[in-house]
């Protein structure tokens, strides 16, 4: 096989390297633009574990690698004048320069031909190759020819960075937050030489805004370094700064569709990259190596493409999956000024949680000392007593209040359709449904979506609260939480709008046929879905029947015994679709500007409010993001302004989800992926939120609570396979941590 590499960075070299131990009769030629002794960049970062496949892979680079890097275990971080050591992150440094040479003369060893100062600028010129290596950065030539085949996005981050070096010798990975008037600066800083000379990396990030009102925008490389000299003198202790093509850029977040085409190859950064807060890119590159290889072995060179098409599946999930965290490690430290009132503490769990790949178990395993100093000071902040020394409760279990409402614990089961309601009425499913959950030892119940009006179900099995018959049934269910559980329970109304009158969820959910369907209203004429039955557009008398029906609910709801009420403003349904500009194109009075369309929605509220008693909570279910920012979708933006609207209304809680105006939504699902919007919220408005979506257990909890990201969350599938999610998730935990149900005390753990 004929191996042809388009540049010699760490992507193609390791898989020259590895292609000729694998395939000794292939021939590899790379062709690298720059001199050999070019030297771009300053040093790269491993992880233990990035290491682990590098001595699996190839055992001679990799000695070569760990004689020559700077290890610690050990993360600084300098936040508000204290410095807070983590523990427990195995890490290691290395000039980029020394690591190209390592591979360099590892590959030339086993025969590969590097050619420096040669450049193919048109890949369909490659001399005659079986296999073209596309490692050409991140501003490919190839992926760009081919874009149309390749179909890549490129996203710029809200932040400049300038990559800078120092002779201050570092122990650690550190972290430096440096407030200023126009806002905070944060330095990514590692060693990568311990001797002759010390180096270490230090790369300066800060918000676009915070860069052009620092007046960053007009500074040259000798400039930036002197105002970045001045800025950190505090932690550079009179060691320079080093310059080396360091200009203040944004980072391209790149990702393509395909990876492939015919014979040649994205790798590295021309298929995708990941944020250097997570320090991964040249680990990317390596692992592309290694799979592509791996590849090949498995499925052999005759068929070239085929393998290829194999490469790319079996290697996709886990960077995308890498991807996703590096973005939400970017995004952080884009908004990292929201967390400046945090305490020194809790900043730094923030911090090392920051990705969600280190959760709070995870972390408890690396540095023990951090997270139990963290649960100390929560709990301290929940009003709990706390010992120097004695036990202490994870986050997740401690109480929370909202008004004259304190819950036990933070578990909150989110309100889901059950679909089993007979003309509105709940009957023994909902009973059970919720009563084997607050039996479970959640400390909040949010029974699911009722309708305040027969026609605002989204099925002929959904709640309703319009009537006796519904009032007294819920009165029911409440009486039995509260009677044989600690638990506390809401309920969540609403109107399903251009959404109501659907078929069950498991005969397919499309809309209804005559006779059983039933005419539908919503914020315009516009079906939410092309070819369905076009709702009629609500004017101002549908609006005071809706208003007095929501207050008539809340009045029931009081009755029956409820000690939250969720107003329901999310997933494109009736009040949501006001919200969304999406969903929203009225031209009159709650159409249009963003004032506007909270009009309605405001009112509902302020309505609500003024009936359902003053001693009970108010919560409100808001999609903070149709994930279509740049279709002109509802923002998270958009969505601090309306909840702290909603605040100013006597709301006490939003309850944070996403999506559902727009069948072009395409929300990031994965762990916990609505909980940076939750987080945006909660600071952004002041108010109390629940964070909720791919939320699957205590752990993930704790993680979420602990960093700050939210006040309560709420899990609804986790809850569904396991009601006894909360007594679970308090094995070993000290007694009285949660309510157990004194018929179960037999088997309490």
């Amino acid at each position: 096989m004929r191996i042809v590499g388009l540049g010699a960075g760490p992507a193609n070299l390791y898989a020259s390297i590895l292609f000729r131990k694998a395939f000794p009769d292939c021939s590899v030629v790379l062709h690298e633009r720059n001199r050999e002794d070019d030297t771009f960049g300053f040093g790269v970062v491993f992880s233990d574990e990035t290491l682990g496949h590098f001595k699996d892979a190839d055992p001679e680079s990799f000695a070569a690698i760990t004689a020559r890097f700077a290890r610690w275990t050990d993360i600084d971080t300098w936040f508000r004048g204290e410095w807070t050591v983590s523990t427990g992150h195995g890490f290691c440094g290395l000039a980029r320069v020394e690591l190209l040479k390592i591979l360099g003369e590892r590959a030339r060893a086993l025969g590969v031909d590097i050619r420096y100062g040669t450049e193919i600028t048109d890949p369909t010129t490659v001399p005659d190759a079986d296999l073209v290596l596309c490692g050409d950065g991140v501003a490919s030539a190839v992926r760009t020819k081919w874009a149309d085949m390749f179909r890549p996005t490129v996203t710029q981050g809200k932040a400049r960075f300038a990559w800078l070096g120092t002779t201050k010798p570092l122990k650690a990975f550190t972290f430096v937050f440096a407030p200023t008037e126009h806002g905070p600066f944060a330095v990514h800083a590692y060693p990568y030489r311990t001797s002759p000379t010390p180096l270490s990396t230090w790369i300066v990030e800060c918000h676009e805004d915070t860069w052009r009102k620092s007046g960053l925008d007009r500074c040259d490389e000798p400039e930036t370094k002197r105002r970045m000299e001045a800025l950190f003198e505090p932690w550079l202790d009179g060691h320079p700064l080093l310059i080396n093509r360091s200009i203040w850029r944004s980072f391209p977040t790149v990702t393509c569709e395909r990876w492939n085409h015919g014979k040649y190859v994205l790798l590295g950064d021309a298929s995708h990259t990941a944020h250097f807060s997570i320090g991964s890119g040249t680990k990317l590159a390596m692992e592309d190596a290694i799979a592509l290889v791996d590849a090949f072995k498995v499925h052999g060179t005759k068929d070239v493409p085929k393998t290829l098409d194999a490469f790319t599946t079996a290697r996709r999930p886990e960077t995308l999956k890498l991807q996703k965290a590096a973005k939400t490690s970017r995004e952080w430290f884009e908004n990292v000024a929201r967390y400046e009132g945090q305490s020194a503490t809790q900043f730094t769990f923030n911090l090392m949680t920051r990705s969600r790949r280190i959760t709070y178990g995870n972390l408890a395993k690396r540095d023990p000392a951090l997270v139990d100093r963290t649960a100390r000071a929560f709990a301290l902040a929940a009003g709990l007593a706390v010992t120097a020394d004695g036990p202490v409760v994870p986050p997740v279990f401690t109480p929370f209040r909202l008004r004259d409402m304190t819950v036990p614990n933070r578990f909150v089961v989110s309100p889901m359709c059950q679909y089993s309601a007979k003309d509105g009425t709940p009957d023994d499913w909902h009973l059970v449904h919720l009563g084997s959950r607050a039996v479970g030892g959640a400390g909040l119940l949010i029974a699911e979506a009722t309708a305040v009006t027969p026609d605002g179900r989204i099925t002929p099995g959904c709640t309703g609260l319009w009537n006796d018959a519904h009032e007294a049934a819920w009165k029911r269910v409440v009486d039995f939480v509260h009677g044989h559980s600690a638990s506390k329970i809401g309920i969540q109304i609403g109107h399903a709008g251009a959404k109501a009158s659907c078929r069950l969820l498991w005969e397919g959910g499309a809309p209804l046929a005559a006779p059983d369907a039933w005419p539908t209203i919503g914020v315009t004429s516009t079906p939410f879905n092309t070819g369905d039955p076009a709702p009629r557009a609500v004017d101002r008398a549908d609006m005071d029947r809706l208003v007095e029906a929501f207050m008539l609910a809340a009045r029931r709801a009081d009755r029956a015994g409820f000690d939250l009420l969720e107003l329901h403003m999310a997933h494109g349904y009736l009040l949501s679709s006001f919200l969304s500009p999406l969903s929203n194109t009225r031209t009159d009075a709650y159409g249009g500007t963003l004032e506007n369309r909270m009009r309605f929605p405001l009112e509902i509220a302020e309505r609500v409010r003024a009936v359902w008693p003053a001693a009970k909570p108010l919560s409100v279910r808001l999609s903070a993001s149709d994930w279509l920012d740049e279709a002109g979708g509802q923002t998270v933006e958009d969505s601090i302004v309306i909840a702290a609207a909603l605040k100013a209304r006597g709301v006490d809680v939003i309850d944070v989800s996403s999506a559902g105006n727009s069948l072009k939504s395409k929300p990031e699902y994965g762990r916990m992926y609505q909980a940076s919007f939750a987080d945006a919220i909660r600071h952004g408005a002041g108010v109390p939120v629940i964070a909720v979506g791919g939320i699957s257990d205590g752990d993930q909890a704790n993680t979420l609570l602990a960093a700050g990201a939210c006040d309560l969350v709420a899990i609804a599938r986790a809850h569904l396979g396991d009601p006894y999610l909360a007594l679970h998730a308090a094995a070993g935990l000290p007694p009285g941590t949660v309510a157990w149900p004194k018929q179960y005390l037999a088997v309490r753990r």
